[in-house]
């Protein structure tokens, strides 16, 4: 079976930073695809960062220069440390996994709290 679980979260002041950890299990970790997404209420869950199973990266724009994906294949863990964040970063934060490139199918986090705010 295969499990997402983020932690991390928390309330932080404008312009603070938080570190998200993503523990992913029932795959070969070193060979999946990790990706951090978020969800504001109301809105769209939009992707932020992935890491390839090479360690590529790629950041929408609006998080570029702020926020950097990692992994570390041997705890199975993809971090996103997110520096200068902003109240329009508020929002629920989810790890996505991509076991192999051979299937599509995804699996979900629970997702985690990030609140940016006085």
């Amino acid at each position: 079976q295969v499990h997402v679980v983020e932690s991390g979260g928390g309330l932080v002041e404008p312009g603070g930073s938080l570190r998200l950890s993503c523990v992913a299990s029932g795959f070969t970790f070193s060979g999946g695809i990790m990706s951090w997404y978020r969800q504001a209420p109301g809105k769209e869950r939009q992707l932020l960062a992935r890491i390839s199973e090479s360690g590529s990266t790629n950041y929408a724009t609006y998080v570029q220069g702020r926020f950097t994906i990692s992994r570390d294949n041997a705890k199975n863990t993809v971090d996103l440390m997110m520096n200068n964040l902003k109240p329009e970063d508020t929002a629920v934060y989810y790890c996505n996994a991509l076991p192999s490139k051979t299937s599509p199918r995804t699996y979900w986090g629970q997702g985690t709290q990030v609140t940016v705010s006085l």
